[in-house]
């Protein structure tokens, strides 16, 4: 075959049905960024690949290009299969979100390694993480811990120390995507409005690591709160939605 083959780790983002056997998916690769890939006949009871390729699947591809846009998996080794997150329904829908987030932050064939270290850590701690099956996944500390940090490595880091119209460092009452940050009392004109509660666990989540989310003591308030600060920075920045916040 035309093209080279090379081998990199990636996570199994989402995947498609594709004709009879086959399936397309979208991976978040440590080499090369966002790919989509074939992985041909792994619908087949046969398949020596099938189980290592579900969504949240951390696996060791060689994949070929050839001409399309389409690479095509030649071989798989499993990393970690994330087997805990995936059979539970708070966990998978927990890690649902962070995999749509990966996928509409990070669409280009570009390294980041830093992306794919939060990407697998993100994983790892969702093997662990304790069920809230009355809660909806959206709101789970883990998971806005993680936006949160995705948002800053795609340089859409929201400023909470200080007034992002004026510069006024007391007062803060809301949240302006346009601004990029948050804004006093005179600036709030077009902002989302901000408890001191969701005001500082936004800024705990942002300075802590991904393992200290869970432990951050955010009320129901302040996480509803931080997920519309998340939520509204796709919109304005990225002009998307994720259907898993809606969910």
């Amino acid at each position: 075959m035309a093209g080279r083959t090379y081998k990199t780790q990636a996570v199994v983002l989402r995947s498609l049905r594709f004709g009879e056997a086959d399936r397309v998916l979208h991976l978040y690769t440590l080499d090369r960024g966002r790919v989509g890939a074939l992985a041909k006949g792994v619908r087949r009871t046969t398949s020596r690949f099938g189980a290592r390729l579900e969504p949240l699947s951390h696996i060791e591809l060689l994949l070929h290009e050839g001409r399309g846009e389409l690479q095509t998996i030649t071989g798989v080794e499993l990393v970690q299969s994330h087997r805990a997150a995936r059979e539970e329904p708070y966990r998978l829908g927990v890690g649902f979100v962070g995999l749509e987030a990966m996928l509409r932050l990070f669409p280009e064939q570009e390294a980041n390694p830093r992306a794919f270290e939060a990407l697998t850590r993100f994983l790892d701690l969702l093997d662990e993480a304790e069920p809230h099956p009355e809660e909806r996944p959206a709101t789970d500390p883990l998971v806005l811990s993680f936006q949160l940090k995705l948002l800053w490595l795609s340089g859409y880091l929201p400023h909470l120390t200080s007034c992002a119209e004026c510069g006024a460092d007391a007062g803060l009452v809301g949240y302006s995507p346009r601004a990029g940050g948050a804004v006093c009392t005179n600036c709030r004109a077009d902002a989302i409005a901000l408890s001191p509660a969701g005001l500082g666990g936004i800024e705990t989540l942002l300075r802590s690591p991904l393992a200290d989310a869970a432990g951050a003591g955010l009320s129901p308030r302040a996480s509803r709160e931080a997920l519309s600060v998340i939520a509204s920075s796709y919109e304005y920045h990225g002009g998307f939605r994720l259907k898993t916040l809606s969910a």
